[in-house]
C-alpha cells in the first residue's frame, strides 16, 4: 500500500478489507475519539424532543417489573425462589434489557447509517460499538434504580443474601455486550439483502425472552432444563440472580459456555460483517 501511494502521490490510500479476517481491530482504537462522539450522538438522539428524556431508562422497567408482578407472580403464581417478586423480575429486566438493547440497535447498523457510510471513510465497526457503549449509560442507570430497591428490601428484611458472584457484574457486562454485538451484527449484515429481518428481529427477542429465566427461575424447568441452559444468556440472568440474592443456578461450567458461545459468535460477526462491508452500499 505504501509503494502505491508514493507512486501516485498521495498519502494514504484506502482499500476495501480482503480476506474474511482483515478485522483491523487497531484502526477501533485510533478512531477512539468518533467512537465518542458516536456515543454521544446515540444516547442524545434517543431522547432528544422527549419531554421525559433520560427518565425513561427509570419508567419502562419500572413499568415492565410491575406488570411481570402482577401478571407472573400475582396470576400465574409463578416462584420466585423465595426472593421478593418485586426484586427478582427487576433483576431480570435490568438484565434483559441491556443485551436487548445492544442487539437490537447494533442489527440495523448497515442500513440506518448507509447515508454516512457513502460519504466518507471510517471503521465501520465504529458505529456497532458505539451503539454497545451508549447503552451500557442506559443500564447504569437503571442499574441504580435496581440498587434502590434492593436496598430498601434489605432494610425491611427481605430473605436476599449478596455475596462474592456480584464481583462478577462487570464480567456479565461483557458477556452481554458480546453477545448482542455478535447477533446484531451478523442481523446487520444480513438485512442489507434481505429486509424481512428487520421485522422479525424485535419479535425474535421477544420470544427469546421467555426463554431465558427473566421471569422464572431455572430450578423450575424440570426435564427441560437443559434447553435452557443452551441459552447462552441463561447463566448470565441466574449468575446476577444468585450473586444479589443467594439464591438460583451457579455454575462456572455453565458461565464457560456463555463466554466460549460469544467469542465464537463475536468472532464469526465480525468476519460476517467485514465481508458485507466491501459490497453492502450496492445492495443497501
Amino acid at each position: 500500500m505504501a509503494s502505491q501511494a508514493e507512486e501516485s502521490g498521495w498519502d494514504l490510500i484506502i482499500e476495501p478489507p480482503k480476506g474474511w479476517f482483515a478485522l483491523h481491530l487497531r484502526d477501533l482504537w485510533r478512531y477512539r475519539d468518533l467512537t465518542g462522539l458516536f456515543v454521544r450522538r446515540d444516547f442524545v438522539a434517543s431522547y432528544k424532543q422527549t419531554v421525559l428524556g433520560p427518565l425513561w431508562h427509570i419508567i419502562q422497567p419500572l413499568l415492565t417489573t410491575l406488570m411481570f408482578t402482577v401478571v407472573f407472580g400475582r396470576i400465574a403464581g409463578l416462584p420466585t425462589d423465595g426472593v421478593p417478586q418485586f426484586l427478582f423480575y427487576m433483576a431480570g429486566t435490568t438484565v434483559w434489557s441491556y443485551f436487548a438493547q445492544c442487539l437490537t440497535r447494533t442489527s440495523t447498523t448497515f442500513i440506518a447509517n448507509a447515508g454516512i457510510f457513502g460519504k466518507v471513510y471510517f471503521p465501520r465497526m465504529v458505529v456497532p460499538v458505539s451503539v454497545v457503549m451508549s447503552q451500557l449509560i442506559g443500564f447504569a442507570i437503571q442499574f441504580v434504580f435496581f440498587l434502590a430497591f434492593y436496598a430498601l428490601f434489605w432494610a425491611k428484611g427481605a430473605s436476599i443474601h449478596p455475596n462474592w458472584a456480584v464481583s462478577l457484574v462487570p464480567l456479565l457486562l461483557v458477556l452481554m455486550a458480546g453477545l448482542g454485538l455478535g447477533f446484531g451484527i451478523i442481523i446487520s449484515s444480513l438485512t442489507t439483502r434481505y429486509r424481512d429481518l428487520q421485522v422479525l428481529v424485535a419479535f425474535g427477542v421477544q420470544l427469546w425472552m421467555y426463554a431465558t429465566p427473566v421471569i422464572y427461575p431455572l430450578s423450575t424447568m424440570g426435564k427441560y432444563r437443559w434447553i435452557i441452559v443452551a441459552n447462552p444468556m441463561t447463566a448470565i440472568v441466574e449468575t446476577f440472580r444468585y450473586g444479589f440474592f443467594g439464591t438460583g443456578t451457579f455454575s462456572w461450567v455453565y458461565l464457560a459456555y456463555s463466554a466460549g458461545f460469544m467469542l465464537t459468535l463475536l468472532l464469526a460477526g465480525m468476519a460476517i460483517f467485514n465481508r458485507v462491508e466491501r459490497t453492502f452500499m450496492d445492495t443497501v
